[in-house]
């Protein structure tokens, strides 16, 4: 194995495992939703994250605020778009539907990438993305369908809490093509810490509106797993991913997380196996696969 092969299968493990961190995540937060309002347990998992970051990032950052300084507006609207609406309105969206139309809809991510992408950074997919991308879809739409046609898809309407679902993943899909769009010359923890701060900044007037529900033995191990896993190593893993492999391709990855969220749903929560997630996930893994591949150019003649 090449080293440039060894790079891409490390790179190829980083949004799994991320996607993996996040659908476990969904299950929390459904879970949670009957504990603590969308409010605050937003506000607690990225207050968890920022304590544990500041005493390692703190005084990097005093040291190069100088060289900061310049990237504090891009730093503060992809703090906006990835940590404050996205999971604001999933937090949300989990008190007004389940967890498995959740993971259902985040897997739109790749589709709305693919389309901010041409719009912001004018890059057009190539052909292995467009079919990887044709094959994920089929096998989400098969996997939304639940093996019943297109009168399944009708369930999904009757949940407002779907609708806030929807738009979370639309801003979602611009925090990733702004991430690869601006290319911040910041280590990965100091770009974290700073946008966990904009966060908790842009929760305050909600929190004064709100108020701040108290941490009990219902919610706390929740707000913890959210303030470690899904809020501080799930997002260094997808922007490294991002880095390596763009915002599109990294995106595809998103499609696996209804059959995550399945799977962990059959395991911990005993929930039935059906065949409709054995085929539509084998669709949506290979077209997770084949959207990776890039094109060879062709060789010149002279």
């Amino acid at each position: 194995m090449t080293q440039l092969s060894r790079v891409k299968a490390w790179a190829i493990v980083l949004p799994l495992c991320a996607v993996l961190i996040w659908s476990l995540n969904i299950a929390v937060t459904r879970y949670v939703s009957d504990y603590i309002q969308p409010v605050s347990i937003s506000f607690y998992r990225w207050l968890v994250a920022f304590v544990l970051l500041t005493p390692f990032m703190l005084p990097k950052i005093w040291v190069k605020r100088d060289e900061i300084r310049p990237y504090l507006g891009k730093l503060a609207v992809l703090a906006a778009f990835g940590m404050v609406l996205y999971q604001g309105l999933a937090y949300s969206a989990a008190h007004l539907t389940t967890a498995t139309n959740m993971g259902i809809i985040n897997a739109f991510i790749p589709v709305f990438t693919i389309f901010v992408s041409m719009a912001i950074l004018k890059e057009i997919p190539n052909k292995f993305a467009i079919l990887g991308s044709l094959f994920s879809l089929s096998g989400l739409l098969y996997v939304m369908g639940q093996g019943h046609g297109l009168a399944a898809f009708a369930e999904l309407g009757r949940h407002f809490g779907d609708l806030f679902m929807l738009i979370a993943v639309f801003f979602y899909a611009f925090y990733g093509v702004f991430l690869k769009k601006w290319q911040l010359s910041l280590p990965l923890l100091v770009s974290v810490y700073l946008q966990i701060g904009f966060a908790l900044i842009y929760h305050l007037p909600f929190i004064a509106y709100y108020g701040l529900d108290r941490l009990n033995a219902q919610n706390i191990w929740s707000v913890l797993y959210a303030g470690i896993f899904p809020s501080l190593i799930a997002p260094i893993l997808w922007m490294m991913a991002v880095q390596q492999l763009g915002p599109n391709r990294t995106s595809i990855f998103m499609n696996l997380m209804p059959v995550f969220t399945a799977m962990i749903a059959y395991f911990w929560l005993g929930e039935e196996w059906t065949i409709y997630y054995s085929i539509g996930g084998g669709l949506i893994l290979f077209g997770v696969l084949l959207a990776q591949k890039k094109t060879t150019p062709k060789a010149v003649t002279v």
